[in-house]
């Protein structure tokens, strides 16, 4: 049988010192948390701060990309999803304060749908056979992927041969994510889109803001978007980002592989670089003043 309360809330029965005490020690612990900011609230609001904080990207002068360069990876969208980037999937397990406020290695990443130049989306493409920066990238060249500095530690975009134990959550196919250290698992390089051109441009430089594949060096797998296979996090619905090559009938890759590297606009500096129609930028503009 359920107990029942005969008396009122004031009157003392039982352990009633205990009860009081434990409140007074619950509500203590509660004001110590604030005041030191680390209230569930408040690490969410902490992380969004930061996380969304703007980055300008690079305005490429000669429409060509290079090293040192600050870019956005973006999806255009396709059947079942809308245009997306490669966004930092951190949430507040992921938060650390010691040497400084930012994000531990590994983290995760995801398609977000918010498309603005912050710290959650920008990337920078690094040299790893020993280019000197702002030289050109070429067609089929090693290159890294790292987040930026500060906040977003330097991160690299790194991925391996799927296992029963690494894999991507939903699709469990090859798992993508960010992690500490430049290695051979970091290692990318652009591939044109059409393959029947794509022995014609190699060794050719890679044009800003135009449909190409991120090949990972490694396993030879194409970065791709997968609009079938939700992730919600700490900022809403997202797609999961996983490293597979999709092919249609004619053995060529599927939009889910399809991604522009996107710089700054030279004539507006603040106006994203990539091949959408001005109702769209009208559109995207009104939904995120600040785009």
């Amino acid at each position: 049988m359920a107990l029942v309360r005969t008396y009122r809330t004031k009157v003392k029965i039982g352990n009633w010192n205990e009860d009081l005490c434990l409140q007074e020690d619950a509500k203590k612990e509660y004001l110590e948390k604030k005041e030191r900011g680390e209230l569930a609230a408040q690490r969410v609001d902490f992380l969004k701060e930061n996380i969304f904080r703007p980055v300008k990207l690079t305005v490429t002068s000669d429409g060509k990309l290079h090293f040192g360069d600050v870019v956005m990876l973006l999806n255009m969208g396709g059947e079942n999803r809308e245009c997306s980037a490669v966004s930092i999937d951190a949430d507040i397990s992921s938060l650390m304060k010691i040497p400084s406020p930012g994000i531990q290695a590994p983290c995760g990443i995801s398609a977000g749908r918010v498309i603005q130049a912050c710290t959650r989306t920008a990337f920078i493409i690094t040299s790893v056979d020993g280019s000197p920066e702002g030289s050109t990238l070429h067609f089929e060249q090693s290159f890294a992927l790292k987040t930026t500095s500060g906040f977003a530690r330097g991160l690299y975009l790194t991925s391996d041969l799927k296992s029963f134990q690494k894999c991507a959550k939903k699709s469990r196919l090859q798992e993508v994510n960010l992690d500490v250290g430049s290695s051979f698992l970091s290692w990318w390089k652009i591939a044109h889109l059409d393959p029947q051109e794509r022995l014609e441009y190699e060794g050719q430089p890679v044009p800003a803001n135009v449909k190409v594949l991120i090949i990972h060096c490694k396993t030879n797998q194409a970065l791709a978007v997968l609009g079938d296979h939700v992730l919600w996090t700490t900022y809403g619905k997202d797609c999961e980002v996983t490293a597979h090559t999709f092919f249609d009938s004619h053995k060529a890759e599927q939009d889910n592989n399809h991604w522009i590297l996107c710089t700054s606009d030279p004539a507006e500096n603040e106006r994203l670089n990539h091949p959408r129609s001005a109702a769209k930028n009208k559109e995207l503009t009104q939904e995120n003043p600040g785009f």
